[in-house]
Protein backbone atom coordinates (compact mmCIF):
# COMPACT_ATOMS: atom_id res chain seq x y z
CA UNK A 1 0.00 0.00 0.00
CA UNK A 2 1.18 3.59 -0.87
CA UNK A 3 1.72 6.21 1.64
CA UNK A 4 2.77 9.19 1.29
CA UNK A 5 2.85 10.91 4.94
CA UNK A 6 4.02 14.43 5.61
CA UNK A 7 5.06 16.24 8.17
CA UNK A 8 5.96 19.82 9.73
CA UNK A 9 4.21 22.77 9.17
CA UNK A 10 2.08 24.94 11.68
CA UNK A 11 1.90 28.47 12.31
CA UNK A 12 5.09 30.88 11.92
CA UNK A 13 5.47 35.31 11.75
CA UNK A 14 5.85 36.83 8.34
CA UNK A 15 9.56 36.13 7.60
CA UNK A 16 10.27 33.01 9.39
CA UNK A 17 10.98 29.56 8.10
CA UNK A 18 9.77 26.55 7.75
CA UNK A 19 10.02 22.58 6.76
CA UNK A 20 8.10 20.11 5.49
CA UNK A 21 8.66 16.69 5.04
CA UNK A 22 7.00 13.68 2.81
CA UNK A 23 8.19 10.13 3.77
CA UNK A 24 6.96 7.61 1.36
CA UNK A 25 6.51 4.08 2.16
CA UNK A 26 5.40 0.92 -0.54
CA UNK A 27 6.60 3.41 -3.26
CA UNK A 28 10.48 4.94 -4.63
CA UNK A 29 9.60 8.24 -4.16
CA UNK A 30 13.08 9.10 -6.61
CA UNK A 31 11.66 6.84 -8.93
CA UNK A 32 9.44 9.50 -9.77
CA UNK A 33 8.61 12.81 -10.08
CA UNK A 34 7.30 14.96 -7.22
CA UNK A 35 5.88 18.01 -6.31
CA UNK A 36 4.20 20.11 -3.66
CA UNK A 37 1.30 21.67 -4.03
CA UNK A 38 -1.03 24.09 -1.68
CA UNK A 39 -4.37 24.98 -1.36
CA UNK A 40 -5.65 28.13 0.37
CA UNK A 41 -9.52 28.29 1.08
CA UNK A 42 -11.78 29.39 -2.22
CA UNK A 43 -8.99 29.30 -4.27
CA UNK A 44 -7.68 26.34 -6.54
CA UNK A 45 -4.59 23.80 -5.87
CA UNK A 46 -1.68 25.44 -7.29
CA UNK A 47 1.64 23.30 -7.76
CA UNK A 48 4.40 25.46 -5.88
CA UNK A 49 7.77 23.31 -6.19
CA UNK A 50 8.79 20.32 -8.31
CA UNK A 51 11.59 18.05 -9.03
CA UNK A 52 11.88 15.42 -11.59
CA UNK A 53 12.82 11.56 -11.49
CA UNK A 54 15.28 11.96 -14.44
CA UNK A 55 17.27 14.21 -13.84
CA UNK A 56 16.94 16.16 -10.60
CA UNK A 57 15.26 19.05 -12.22
CA UNK A 58 13.62 21.69 -10.21
CA UNK A 59 11.17 24.31 -10.88
CA UNK A 60 9.42 26.84 -8.71
CA UNK A 61 6.23 28.77 -9.57
CA UNK A 62 7.25 32.33 -9.38
CA UNK A 63 5.40 33.37 -6.09
CA UNK A 64 7.99 31.16 -4.60
CA UNK A 65 11.38 31.28 -6.45
CA UNK A 66 14.57 32.46 -4.31
CA UNK A 67 12.49 31.41 -1.28
CA UNK A 68 11.39 27.65 -1.27
CA UNK A 69 13.48 25.12 -2.55
CA UNK A 70 12.40 21.40 -2.81
CA UNK A 71 15.02 18.77 -2.00
CA UNK A 72 15.11 14.84 -1.87
CA UNK A 73 16.56 12.36 0.44
CA UNK A 74 16.92 9.02 -1.41
CA UNK A 75 18.17 6.82 1.07
CA UNK A 76 15.19 8.40 3.60
CA UNK A 77 12.56 8.07 0.41
CA UNK A 78 11.69 11.47 1.55
CA UNK A 79 10.97 14.81 -0.05
CA UNK A 80 11.23 17.77 1.50
CA UNK A 81 9.80 21.57 1.35
CA UNK A 82 12.43 24.07 2.85
CA UNK A 83 10.40 27.58 3.33
CA UNK A 84 12.23 31.04 4.15
CA UNK A 85 11.53 34.48 4.18
CA UNK A 86 7.41 33.31 4.33
CA UNK A 87 4.73 36.00 3.31
CA UNK A 88 1.05 35.69 4.76
CA UNK A 89 -0.08 35.35 1.22
CA UNK A 90 1.60 31.35 1.97
CA UNK A 91 -0.94 30.67 4.21
CA UNK A 92 -2.78 27.50 2.81
CA UNK A 93 -2.81 23.70 3.76
CA UNK A 94 0.65 21.99 1.72
CA UNK A 95 0.12 18.58 -0.28
CA UNK A 96 3.21 16.69 -1.39
CA UNK A 97 2.33 14.73 -4.33
CA UNK A 98 4.30 12.02 -6.91
CA UNK A 99 3.65 11.59 -10.54
CA UNK A 100 4.72 8.63 -12.82
CA UNK A 101 5.82 11.01 -15.34
CA UNK A 102 9.74 11.22 -15.85
CA UNK A 103 9.69 14.99 -16.52
CA UNK A 104 8.07 17.51 -14.75
CA UNK A 105 4.09 17.85 -15.07
CA UNK A 106 2.18 20.72 -13.36
CA UNK A 107 -1.14 19.92 -13.01
CA UNK A 108 -2.85 18.16 -9.86
CA UNK A 109 -4.74 15.72 -12.25
CA UNK A 110 -1.04 14.35 -12.95
CA UNK A 111 -0.47 13.56 -9.80
CA UNK A 112 -1.33 9.84 -8.50
CA UNK A 113 -0.32 9.99 -4.99
CA UNK A 114 -0.76 12.23 -2.22
CA UNK A 115 0.06 13.42 1.52
CA UNK A 116 -2.77 13.91 3.75
CA UNK A 117 -1.79 17.59 3.91
CA UNK A 118 -0.68 19.90 6.21
CA UNK A 119 -1.58 23.35 7.01
CA UNK A 120 0.99 26.66 7.12
CA UNK A 121 -0.38 29.60 8.59
CA UNK A 122 1.86 32.72 8.40
CA UNK A 123 0.46 35.58 11.01
CA UNK A 124 2.18 38.20 13.36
Amino acid sequence: QVQLVQSGGGLVQPGGSLRLSCAASGYTLHYNTNGWFRQAPGKEREGVAFISSSDGTTDYADSVKGRFTISRDNAKNTVYLQMNSLKPEDTAVYYCASSPHGTIWYSPDDYDYWGQGTQVTVSS
